[in-house]
């Protein structure tokens, strides 16, 4: 079996190529979370393109205080800082990220398919979970930094992706997660983590400066053609109301999710909601 690669920033910058110029990379042998490093080296002037990757996080979080299961080279977890322009609000911007991330998987593991890629599309789960074929594949956190000021956003895009499932992950949490060598032509090859990370940095910012120009309307119905519950029947979940069942009916410009409940069709916030499927 060939020894595992790991991340390297020469490897990494040789894979970005001309791109490297846009991204100021620090990797971390290991931190407490990417974001929370990023987020205070954007109070002190960061520059908007600053990443921070780590090999290890020992408080990794998601959405809602989750914690974000990861073991060392098994997973890519990263910040990236983006400044947004006087005026251009933040709303839709996780969704964003999301689409950013499938497109960027897609790429890797279809290199080398032709006309018939043997990959199966990265799917999106409203707000911020990167899916294949129904299982979690990786997550998105976007922190604004408080006290913004001049109209100015700073947001700092965390993520997390499985390059592999951990061999200590319990079996209940594996059936519902999958990883980047489950993909397409990953699957049966070792995992360039530098590859996969240069692809993930680059369709970010190339996403979001779009979502700079035209917010998240311009990137709205590529977000629904990766949707995982278009026109679906889902279950939102709260901790300050009832159920609430419906079906999906995409997203609206400002990435709030359409749902159809009783025929009449109410926008939901991420906020403190969660989305699960009906059976």
């Amino acid at each position: 079996m060939p020894p595992r690669l790991e991340l390297n920033l020469v490897a990494l910058v040789a894979a970005l190529g001309q791109r490297a110029c846009h991204f100021d990379i620090d990797l971390l042998e290991q931190c407490d979370s990417t974001n929370s490093v990023l987020l205070a080296r954007a109070e002190t002037g960061a520059a908007s393109g600053s990443v921070v990757v780590a090999r290890a996080q020992n408080a990794g979080r998601g959405r809602r205080g989750r914690a974000w299961i990861s073991a060392v080279g098994d997973s890519l977890t990263f910040s990236l800082l983006w400044r947004l322009p006087h005026g251009v609000q933040p709303a839709g911007l996780s969704l964003a990220a999301g689409l950013a991330v499938a497109r960027a998987l897609e790429k890797v593991s279809s290199v080398g398919a032709g006309d018939t890629p043997s990959f199966m599309p990265a799917q999106l789960k409203w707000p911020n979970d990167i899916l294949l074929d129904g299982r979690k594949l990786g997550g998105i956190l976007v922190e604004l930094l408080p006290g913004a000021t001049h109209g100015s956003n700073v947001a700092v895009i965390g993520c997390g992706i499985n390059l592999r499932l951990p061999a200590a992950m319990p079996d209940e949490l594996r059936a519902q997660s999958a990883a980047v060598s489950d993909v397409g032509l990953m699957r049966d090859t070792e995992v360039d983590p530098n590859t996969v990370l240069a692809a993930l940095l680059i369709a970010l910012r190339d996403t979001l400066e779009q979502f700079t120009r035209g917010g998240f309307a311009s990137l709205q119905a590529q977000w629904m053609a990766h949707d995982a519950y278009a026109d679906k029947a889902v279950r939102i979940l709260s901790e300050f109301a009832a159920p609430l069942d419906g079906i999906c009916r995409g997203v609206n410009t400002d990435g709030a999710l359409r749902l159809e409940v009783d025929g009449k069709i109410q926008h939901l916030l991420s906020g403190e909601v969660s989305l699960r499927p009906i059976r």
